[in-house]
């Protein structure tokens, strides 16, 4: 379990060493390749593509390059999709027998692999994934992480100011200064009816009962949605600090998230999560020393036939 002090040493220290990740002017030498591993992605075989890049570097001996698998970047219909640090270069439907040629001539040569770049609406090339189109007026929010860190390890996210508004609100907040703050942003739900997210909050705190819940509905029961299991893969953290911060708000000391039992990526990546933030201390008892205890479990749906009949077991 690490103390409070250790996640903010992690948090500076992290953060300087993947400044490249979001800086086109990092002072660094080294070279982050960023390969989609979102479900999308790894359906065109994306692991093969970081075992390939992997072993021509090695083969190659090319210093300073490191091969990260992150969530979906958001342009599917491309992918799989790799992002080269800092000069922000993507490549768009990358093959496992494309990787050669990218160490070859991107990293080792220094030249852009043309046949590689993506078209924009007007037929010209485009270097820089956020220079389509299609991206140029977009803010990412719920999905700014992903794409930027892996999202299997805690301290990446760390590094991207993870955890950092738990710590505010577990030593600077009263939960009624959370639920306050909550409602002020206009923070509602996006399911059609807009409710305010800080009424359901308050109302939850209100409620009688001594045992309450956080629930996550992470099903996606809209068709074509795939926003929730784009965060559960790319950025999972940012779920269990905003349920946790949920909990500690209404009075909850036990979260459960509802997810498809057919994200099998999403399911795991949540698992691995869950079990870091406990390492940690982001979750689990007496968090960072304070009365406040918190923990998760997942529970999946399964819309298989055995659903259906009414003897599924997962």
């Amino acid at each position: 379990m690490k103390t409070l002090e250790e996640i903010n040493k992690i948090r500076e220290e992290k953060r300087n060493e993947l400044d490249l990740r979001v800086n086109l002017k990092a002072n660094t030498v080294e070279k982050h390749i960023l390969v989609c591993h979102g479900t999308g992605c790894t359906s065109s075989k994306s692991e093969d593509i970081i075992l390939g890049f992997r072993k021509a570097i090695k083969e190659k001996n090319v210093p300073n390059v490191r091969v990260i698998q992150t969530g979906c970047f958001g342009l599917c219909a491309k992918g799989p999709i790799v992002i080269i640090r800092p000069e922000d270069v993507f490549y768009s439907n990358v093959k496992p027998e494309d990787t050669e040629e990218i160490i070859q001539t991107h990293l080792v040569e220094g030249n852009l692999v043309d046949r590689l770049l993506c078209k924009d609406v007007d037929g010209k090339l485009v270097k820089r994934l956020d220079d389509l189109s299609f991206y140029k007026k977009q803010k990412r929010i719920a999905l700014k992480n992903c794409g930027i860190i892996d999202p299997e390890n805690i301290e990446e996210y760390i590094a991207f100011d993870g955890y950092k508004a738990l710590e505010k609100v577990l030593f600077q907040m009263s939960p009624d200064e959370v639920i306050q703050t909550v409602t002020k942003s206009g923070l509602r739900g996006r399911g059609g009816a807009g409710f305010l997210t800080g009424k359901k909050w308050e109302f939850t705190k209100l409620a009688k009962g001594e045992q309450k819940y956080v629930v996550c509905n992470a099903d996606e029961g809209d068709p074509g949605a795939f926003m929730d299991r784009s965060i559960l893969e790319g950025d999972p953290h940012s779920v269990i600090e905003a349920m946790t911060i949920a909990g500690y708000a209404v009075g909850a000391n036990k979260g459960y998230i509802y997810v498809r039992a057919e994200y099998p990526i999403a399911v795991e990546r949540f698992k691995i999560a869950i079990n870091q933030a406990r390492d940690y201390g982001t979750l689990g008892d007496k968090i960072w020393g304070t009365d406040f205890s918190f923990d998760i479990e997942i529970r999946l749906r399964c819309r298989s036939i055995c659903m259906w009949r009414g003897n599924c077991t997962s």
